[in-house]
C-alpha cells in the first residue's frame, strides 16, 4: 500500500475535503463531514441539491507512485 494521505472532496457539496491515511478512512471522515455540512445548511435553511447515489459507486483513486 502506497505511503501518503488520500484525500476526498465533492463537487456536490462545495466545503467538503476530507484526508486519511488511507482511502477506506479519508471516505468515512468525508461521510462525518458530509453530514455536518449538511446540518449546518439546514439549519441555516439553504437549500441543498444533491445528486442521488445508488448503493454502490465508482469514484476516482489518484496515487502518486
Amino acid at each position: 500500500m502506497p505511503e501518503g494521505l488520500y484525500l476526498a472532496t465533492s463537487k456536490d457539496l462545495p466545503g467538503l475535503v476530507a484526508q486519511g491515511r488511507t482511502a477506506t478512512e479519508a471516505l468515512e471522515i468525508a461521510r462525518d463531514v458530509a453530514r455536518k455540512l449538511i446540518e449546518a445548511k439546514v439549519q441555516r435553511s439553504v437549500n441543498i441539491n444533491l445528486s442521488t447515489i445508488s448503493d454502490a459507486f465508482d469514484y476516482p483513486l489518484i496515487v502518486n507512485a
